[in-house]
């Protein structure tokens, strides 16, 4: 370094000097960051004086002076602007600012005028995951206390299963038909009792308190060894729900009936709720599906009826009265030539061997050829619920013929082909594939025009309708001459779902049919007739 050359360079204002936060830990982490900034601070011209200056004093063997050194070089540092020349710095607080005070106060054995900060104090982040749900707040505890207080004051030796319900209902605040559920759950032992602090214990020790009802009743239900539900652990709770529910109070005599009630309600839950189909319901399917809340109506409204999610009497009705009609030797299992007669021979040939084919679904009957009543449930609400979601994944599976995800024209006119022979069979003007291609694209409008994903499906609020053109004739017809009438009474109940108003033109139509029967057979007491008839 040419030294003398050094001392013409102008001087550095410390105001202007600045350089970005660089903790002693990085330092450490990058040598060739501490070469570069020591050569940087080698470079200053003030540092070439001070440092020709020891080098002349250790020559002449006069003692060095460090601290005064230090502060020289500390308090005057080169301005790059000639004297006068330079711009106005920032106006700046007249309190000490903190870079100021930790430079000032820094020991530098070199007297450098760099500015070193300290590191950012870390933030300490809270809590947000617990193994067995996050703790209820203070405030929702202390009152659930008193209220499991209050209940178990007069019971202190704790309460019988028969007792349990305000605890379930006031307590939990979950429907009055998990009350033995919930009862047998705590009671491990089998004792027969439930006391406050085995209560306690369960409910609020163990944070049920503070879970969504989704997973209070996923846990209440489920065995201990699972992380899921099946068919069988609704059992108990169906049970329960037909021995004390006022509207179902006249099915009690009926045993029988009341098997075939569960049965039906449990495939229908599984239907909607179980959309992997594997018949193991997991916690994230009951909470995407609307269960919890169909269980609180039906514990509520006094007419079992007006629950059309899963507990509607009448739907049972409907799907056990269209199955018995269908299985004419009643051993409960019904062949393909017996659903070929399903809706007044709306299904073809080809869409029937697709489903006894079981590619939309493996049959739970365990005989060959044979569909069981299970099969049944899930075929007719996939038939008469064309607007729903599992509807549509189960009759894209039947249309795909080739199972690669897509349906091709050739698989849609490969199973259209059917319904225009039976057209002229029955003289009615045909309508072209080729009409009918278009018409589909037109009504779906899929992002590629030469197939048809199921998203494009599920994308369209007339997806079933294409279902209905391609093996079901008599829909097909109706479809092309609706009723605008229809349409407007649709249209001003949303809510009701195309399931819905089928069952409700059935039970109308199947009660008839029996009144006149009755009258016929100059009996009003149904149940009194032999078991061969459903009802």
């Amino acid at each position: 370094m040419d030294i003398d050359s050094a001392e013409d360079v102008a001087c550095l204002d410390a105001g202007l000097l600045q350089l970005n936060e660089v903790s002693p830990f990085a330092l450490k982490l990058s040598p060739q960051l501490v070469e570069e900034l020591y050569s940087q601070w080698l470079s200053l011209p003030d540092t070439a004086r001070l440092v020709k200056s020891l080098i002349d004093d250790a020559k002449a063997g006069t003692a060095i002076n460090v601290s005064s050194a230090n502060a020289a070089g500390s308090n005057s540092l080169p301005s790059m602007f000639p004297a006068g020349t330079a711009p106005p710095l920032s106006p700046r607080s007249s309190s000490v600012s903190p870079c100021t005070s930790k430079q000032r106060n820094s020991p530098s054995s070199l007297g450098s005028p760099l500015k070193f900060f300290t590191e950012p104090i870390q933030e300490e982040i809270p809590q947000f995951y617990f193994q067995n749900g996050r703790p209820p707040p203070k405030d929702l505890k202390e009152h659930c206390l008193s209220s499991i207080n209050h209940l178990f004051n007069d019971h202190p030796n704790g309460l019988h299963i028969d007792e349990f319900k305000p605890v379930t209902k006031e307590v939990c605040k979950l429907p009055t038909f998990l009350s033995s559920a919930l009862f047998r759950k705590i009671d491990i032992d089998c004792t027969g009792i439930v006391t406050r602090d085995a209560f306690i214990k369960f409910w609020v020790d163990s944070n049920m308190l503070a879970m969504d009802r989704a997973t209070q009743v996923f846990k209440i239900l489920k065995q201990s060894d699972h992380n899921f539900l099946t068919q069988v652990d609704f059992k108990p709770v169906l049970q329960e729900l037909l021995e004390t529910h006022p509207g179902l109070e006249f099915l009690r005599g009926t045993p029988e009936f009341q098997e075939r009630y569960t049965e039906t309600v449990i495939y229908r839950i599984f239907y909607y709720t179980n959309r992997s189909g594997n018949g193991r319901l997991t916690l994230r399917e009951l909470k995407r599906g609307n269960l919890i809340a169909a269980m609180q109506q039906a514990d509520e409204e006094d007419d079992i009826n007006k629950v059309l999610r899963y507990f509607s009497y009448e739907h049972f009705y409907v799907i056990y009265c269209k199955f018995w009609e269908l299985d004419t030797d009643h051993d409960f299992l019904i062949d393909r030539e017996s659903l070929t007669r399903y809706g007044n021979h709306g299904l073809t040939y080809r869409i029937v061997d697709r489903i006894f084919s079981q590619v939309p679904r493996k049959f739970n009957s365990r005989v060959e050829g044979k569909m069981g009543y299970e099969d049944f449930v899930y075929f007719i609400l996939a038939e008469e619920d064309k607007s729903s979601e599992p509807s549509l994944e189960y009759w894209f599976k039947c249309i795909d013929l080739d199972e690669n995800g897509v349906l091709t024209p050739n698989e849609l006119q490969f199973f259209y082909e059917e319904q225009l022979h039976r057209m002229e069979c029955i003289a009615l003007e045909p309508v072209l594939f080729e009409d009918v291609l278009c018409q589909i694209v037109d009504m779906i409008a899929p992002k590629r025009e030469d197939y048809i994903t199921l998203r494009d499906l599920k994308g369209c609020k007339l997806s079933g309708n294409v279902f209905n053109i391609l093996f079901n004739l008599n829909k097909f017809m109706a479809f092309e001459t609706r009723d605008p009438f229809l349409i407007r009474q649709e249209r001003e109940d949303p809510t009701s779902t195309e399931w819905d108003r089928f069952a409700h033109r059935e039970y109308i139509r199947l009660s008839m049919e029996e009144d006149v029967e009755d009258a016929s057979n100059g009996s009003a007491d149904v149940w009194e007739e032999s078991l061969e008839a459903p009802f």
